[in-house]
């Protein structure tokens, strides 16, 4: 999962940038990076770590020039180590083209065959987007006409990708002495949206993961870019969009609704908050079906994501919310250093229950899902140590039995909870008296209640139907071999998903 910025400004943008990032640093922890174009030369600078701690004064006061692009990385492909996988990516030929990429291609391998063998472009890292990178050169090499180009060269050559590259991808580009290009897959599965901001000098726009970002930074929302659509705005800040897929099919995400699109957001004529606020309506629905006479005396939110939708379920069934939780939101990510043996964390340093809040209750805790298991399983004790008499517990997603392939590091089969169990044997493994899930059906109702024409998703962690058709379990074995070979490298504690991003959020 990461977070991509593109702009065409007037003035400098390399503080709009560094803002834009800032807001979207919930989408990825792992890496940050800033590209400008000054005339036809890039700058950049990038690094592994938080926004703020990638960029010092002496960083951006380099980043020149009036266009730019920017990257907050959450790795779901290649190694979380090397600096080098951070973006954008730069190659020089035959345009000089810096690339930001946020999702996950599936047929990386065969792509980095062709590139090698017929394309004759070399891949410098493990990372499928500096594959896509070297694609889009080529078929901007393909579509130029004596190395030069126009808008509608630029759409011929996004086409070309759309025809090679399989998977989700949501892109910002910026090609040296012409524009900013943005592009979505076919499928729509990851967002991007795009702004204006009219000032005295002329009209600038903003392309953005997520419309906080348009907010944040003072442009007005004009629009989702759609799926197989491209856009490119030109050095004179002149718009051009065109449709580059023959078949596009709107599939969002569901996942960026439940967990990690921060809640100000609008994504697809969808509110996020609006969308988290249904979901505790549909459960409250389920539990009042299934449970008409439950003893529950309190709901707790795990936060920060499941807040709106408990609050709401709290609310339809007439039942005291409160906070039960404090977050600790300084503490860091859990590293691995050099010869020490890998330990887990405990949720107690990220999270603190109230005694009284539990004390000698019937508690109903609310999370936005349930991954590993790991974290509800000691949040519930936690719950229990601070007097609790019962401890039940409600998941917002349906069960997560499936691994994401479009751009979320999900963990493998064998470490999601809900592979191969009931409902029953979840509640006894995570020590609850009493589980609660969403129904499928629920979520993506919750979801269509803000934009009807939401025929259809990617729901492939919660029902392993992955809509871009090329997803075998071969396919899944392969992914989840080489998850398993990088652990070792990766830099921190992967004990837990539920909050280990949660903490780069804690401020929404």
């Amino acid at each position: 999962m990461c977070g991509i910025l593109g702009v065409v400004a007037q003035t400098p943008v390399n503080q709009l940038l560094y803002d834009g990032l800032q807001v979207l640093q919930h989408r990825g922890q792992d890496a940050a990076g800033i590209a400008t174009l000054e005339g036809r030369s890039f700058h950049l600078h990038k690094g592994n770590g938080l926004v703020r701690d990638v960029f010092r004064t002496r960083n951006m006061r380099a980043l020149k020039g009036n266009a730019g692009i920017a990257h907050v990385r959450y790795p779901t492909a290649g190694s979380s180590v090397d600096h080098n996988e951070a973006q954008p990516f730069y190659v020089n030929s035959p345009f000089g083209i810096a690339l930001g990429h946020n999702g996950n291609l599936t047929n990386t391998e065969s792509l980095r065959s062709v590139m090698y063998q017929q394309d004759l472009r070399h891949i410098n890292t493990g990372s499928d987007s500096e594959v896509l990178l070297n694609v889009l050169a080529h078929e901007l090499r393909e579509a130029a006409t004596g190395y030069k180009l126009d808008p509608q060269k630029i759409f011929a050559a996004v086409s070309g990708v759309h025809r090679r590259c399989k998977g989700a991808y949501a892109v910002v580009a910026m090609i040296a002495g012409y524009g900013l290009l943005a592009f979505r897959d076919p499928h729509g599965i990851r967002p991007l949206v795009v702004g204006s901001n009219q000032t005295d000098g002329g009209v600038e726009y903003l392309v953005a993961s997520e419309s906080v970002a348009l907010d944040t930074l003072g442009f007005k929302f004009l629009r989702d870019i759609e799926p197989g659509e491209a856009v490119f705005i030109d050095l004179d800040a002149n718009f051009h969009s065109q449709q580059c897929a023959e078949k596009p099919q709107l599939n969002p995400c569901i996942f960026e609704y439940v967990y990690f699109a921060r809640p100000d957001s609008v994504m697809d004529g969808v509110s996020v908050y609006e969308t988290r606020l249904n979901m505790g309506e549909y459960l409250a629905e389920k539990l009042r079906r299934e449970w008409p006479d439950h003893d529950i005396d309190v709901v707790i939110p795990i936060p920060d994501s499941s807040r709106p939708s408990a609050m709401q379920l709290a609310n339809h069934l007439s039942i005291p919310f409160r906070e039960g939780f404090v977050k600790n939101r300084y503490i860091g990510r859990t590293f691995i250093m050099p010869g020490q043996a890998m330990r887990k964390k405990s949720v107690r340093q990220k999270l603190n229950a109230i005694g009284v809040e539990f004390r000698g209750k019937n508690v109903l805790l609310v999370d936005d899902s349930i991954v590993r298991g790991t974290t509800s399983r000691e949040i519930v004790q936690m719950a229990r140590d601070a007097g609790a008499r019962k401890v039940y517990f409600a998941s917002a997603a349906p069960p997560v039995k499936f691994p994401n392939v479009y751009g979320i590091d999900m963990p493998t089969r064998k470490e999601l909870i809900a592979t191969g169990r009931s409902d029953e044997e979840i509640c006894r493994e995570i020590s609850a008296d009493r589980l609660i899930y969403q129904d499928l059906e629920d979520l993506k109702a919750a979801v269509r209640k803000g934009n009807p024409r939401l025929s259809r998703f990617d729901c492939s962690c919660f029902d392993g139907e992955y809509i871009t058709g090329d997803i075998s379990p071969e396919y899944l074995d392969q992914v989840e071999a080489a998850r398993a070979g990088g652990k070792a490298n990766k830099p921190v504690d992967d004990d837990q998903m539920e909050l280990d991003l949660a903490m780069a959020a804690s401020s929404m």
